[in-house]
């Protein structure tokens, strides 16, 4: 299956770090938002959506790649890395997905070292993150869509 995965991963590389896990174990297109701007996702079967979590939400940069880019009815995935852990996260990137009556086959998230907003006054949270064993995890969650 010819899988893309979008994201946007700017301040601290989280979200790379995992996807660059996944790659070197798995055949996928990763496609940095930031660098390019406009790919013709239409030949991918399936493509995930990943980003840092800025605000209890995927960036902004990459809900209007989405919106602009991601073709109808394609299977999604998720992947995010945040500096704690909540619900929701997904919330607006769902959105976005279900009208284009794509099928979500799942969501992983992770921790990831954050500075952002507040957070940079007392030198950031999640320090250390992602690990070695939540790459591996996140891994595992590519694979398990495989099946």
């Amino acid at each position: 299956m010819k899988t893309a995965i979008i994201y946007y991963s700017e301040h601290h590389g989280n979200t790379r770090k995992v996807l660059e896990g996944i790659a070197a174990e798995h055949e996928v297109t990763l496609v940095d938002i930031m660098k390019e701007k406009a790919i013709d996702l239409s030949g991918f079967d399936r493509i995930g959506i990943a980003s840092g979590i800025y605000y209890s939400s995927f960036a902004k940069q990459l809900l209007k790649y989405a919106q602009e880019n991601l073709p109808e009815g394609k299977e999604v995935f998720f992947l995010g890395t945040c500096g704690s852990q909540r619900k929701g996260y997904f919330d607006a990137i769902k959105k976005i997905t279900d009208a284009k009556n794509c099928k979500a086959l799942g969501e992983f998230t992770c921790l990831g070292f954050d500075t952002f907003g507040p957070f940079k006054l007392v030198g950031g949270i999640a320090k250390g993150h992602p690990t070695d064993e939540e790459i591996a995890q996140a891994v595992a969650f590519y694979a398990g869509l495989e099946k």
